[in-house]
């Protein structure tokens, strides 16, 4: 089996040994095209055509590099470029996609079963390549994973980097590996069961290695002004084919690379005043293409909890969006877990049970309310009308560990014992678990902020990272600041990486056992009746402890009982059903007696 995506642009290899290469390139009056291959270099004029668009077809074959001369001699790599070996910079290489055979064919899986695991591609494994990543992939799969979702691999400037610096979206990053070895990752994925998320970025280029401004300013609209400069044209003159680089690329990773959705990096950034937003025009382009003969799932990061993107068909199925990271949940859990009220954790410090019940029995907390730590501004749209499969909860990701100054896991924050019940009732919960890798052995390795820059560039990073920490009372100090990890370091880039070898060690293994507990009885009890959730549940704060109740439509029932508090406390009433798990509860008579951070998941089988 092969698979290919048909574009308008880049370079397309054809069945009679020619490639056809195509630039949008309104700004520039002329561009060639410098080919560079077995039969020596050549620069060659491309043809001029209507809107801007230059093209040529000549004799070139897979592996032929290239680059496309604009302006005053500026070379400049592919914006479509399928490879780019000598990073974003040098030269892109032609890739027929055809020449991959795939192996296994995989129609994917339900998002009731997902259960995600985030990794960084370069941290994940010593040695940061995808055949490296593919050969831990069985671990994640015997453990009870049933999605892996990756942090981005377009190509980003250096040999080091989160990610949401790439400029070449359709190049996976050559310090990963080769086009094919991403492609045998996601084959060996397949091969087991799992499904594979990508994360993408529409918001913005990294600040380095973007050479569009110098002959396509027209892909930026100067009416829209981000934290990046100019945001990217979705909305204005111009507009449609910048619309469509985004949306093939959509397609381009679903299809040629099989992948089985994508996570859409933080769309509030996004600035579309289209009357069908590009988030809706991707949703529809990717239902009505790979989505017809399989599952594909889209995923959001939307700080303004726009349940619009998430709604529902009158049969539960995603409309647009299936799912969205809960950051509410995070947040909900944090402040008791760690104490901590600084910046956005303000607003949930204030009555933090009733505000996680709403979290895990709605999805949003902030559903138009307002929040103090945007100025009394109301944030969210109502979203209880939704299932809970649409929400993605969690602990930690990259960028609630890697934020931080020092870059500490939840578990090095938290006392153990609240951040134990915590895990329980994630994973036993409606939502959509996702761990960070390592997560599930409570890795001490830390997740820190890092990056492989310029000279110039490098040094103002490392300065505007220290500078904007300084807001906070714990880093008023100079010195302090002085001791957060330079972000261009090698070092900070090889703390980052996990230590395998202690899965097998105490505490990790007694950790990574009670995932693998868990995760197992959601699988067997809960995940059969999951498909069957059409809408949120309720929630209460009994005796101190928090009570939520979700109902299925086929007339199961959850119930979770959680103390978060440092003593014991009582419910004079018992949640009825099986008891799925606990810890430090037990049942008092008609009541259930919770001890500090004690935790119960009950479960009430459909009636026959």
């Amino acid at each position: 089996m092969t698979h290919a995506h048909a574009m308008p642009f880049g370079a397309e290899v054809r069945a009679d040994g020619t490639t056809r290469f195509r630039l949008w390139a309104p700004g520039a009056t002329a561009v060639d095209l410098e080919l560079s291959g077995t039969q020596g270099q050549a620069r060659l004029a491309m043809q001029r055509g209507a809107e801007g668009w230059h093209e040529l077809v000549t004799t070139a074959g897979a592996g032929a590099r290239y680059r496309f001369v604009v302006g005053e001699g500026l070379l400049v790599p592919d914006p479509a470029s399928r490879s780019n070996p000598d990073d974003v910079h040098g030269a892109s290489e032609v890739v027929d996609p055809r020449a991959y055979a795939w192996r296994n064919a995989w129609r994917g899986r339900p998002w009731h079963e997902a259960i995600v695991y985030e990794l960084h591609l370069g941290t994940f494994t010593p040695e940061g390549t995808f055949a490296a990543a593919a050969a831990r992939l069985p671990e994640l799969a015997a453990l009870g994973i049933t999605a892996v979702e990756l942090m981005p691999v377009a190509d980003f400037p250096g040999s080091r980097n989160w990610g949401y610096d790439g400029v070449l979206p359709y190049a996976p990053d050559a310090s990963y590996g080769r086009p094919e070895d991403l492609k045998a990752m996601i084959d060996a994925a397949h091969g087991l069961g799992l499904m594979v998320l990508l994360d993408v970025v529409y918001n913005h280029f990294g600040p380095e290695g973007n050479y569009l401004h110098a002959y396509c300013p027209q892909f930026f609209n100067p009416k829209h002004q981000t934290p990046w400069g100019a945001a990217i044209n979705f909305d204005g003159d111009h507009a449609r084919p910048v619309r469509d680089f985004f949306i093939h690329n959509a397609l381009y990773w679903v299809e040629e690379y099989r992948l089985d959705g994508l996570r859409l990096d933080a769309i509030h950034a996004i600035r579309d005043d289209s009357p069908l937003h590009i988030v809706s025009e991707i949703a529809q382009a990717l239902h009505a293409g790979p989505g017809r003969d399989r599952a594909v799932h889209l995923v959001l990061e939307n700080e303004d909890n726009q349940s619009r993107f998430l709604a529902r068909d009158a049969d539960g199925r995603p409309r647009e969006a299936t799912a969205q990271w809960n950051d509410d949940v995070h947040h909900a859990l944090h402040v008791p877990l760690t104490g901590e009220a600084d910046g956005y954790y303000a607003d949930y410090a204030d009555r933090p049970l009733e505000r996680l019940g709403r979290g895990l029995a709605e999805g949003f907390i902030y559903q138009g309310d307002a929040s103090a730590f945007r100025g009394g501004e109301p944030r969210g749209e109502p979203s209880a009308q939704l299932p809970s499969s649409a929400f993605i909860s969690f602990l930690q990701t990259h960028d609630q560990v890697g934020n931080r100054a020092f870059g500490e896991r939840i578990h090095a924050l938290s006392d153990a014992g609240r951040e134990r019940a915590a895990v329980v009732a994630l994973l036993l919960s409606p939502h959509v678990p996702m761990f960070f890798m390592g997560e599930e052995w409570a890795t001490t390795s830390p997740f820190q902020f890092f990056c492989d820059f310029g000279a110039e560039l490098a040094e103002a990073v490392t300065k505007g990272r220290r500078e904007e920490f300084g807001r906070f009372a714990a880093f008023s100090d100079p010195k302090v600041r002085e001791r957060i990890p330079d972000p261009n370091a090698p070092a900070t880039f090889q703390a980052s990486k996990l230590d395998w070898s202690e899965r097998e060690r105490s505490p990790h293994r007694e950790r990574l056992a009670l995932v693998r507990e868990l995760l197992a009885i959601r699988a067997q009890k809960l995940a059969p009746h999951l498909r069957h959730a059409r809408r949120g549940g309720r929630y209460g704060v009994v005796a101190g402890a928090l009570c939520v109740d979700w109902s299925f439509a086929d007339g199961a029932g959850l119930h979770l009982a959680l103390n978060l508090g440092e003593t014991a406390t009582r419910l004079p009433q018992a949640p009825q059903g099986e008891v799925l798990y606990a810890l430090e509860a037990k049942r008092d008579g008609a009541g259930l007696k919770l001890g500090a951070s004690g935790v119960q998941v009950s479960f009430e089988a459909p009636r026959v």
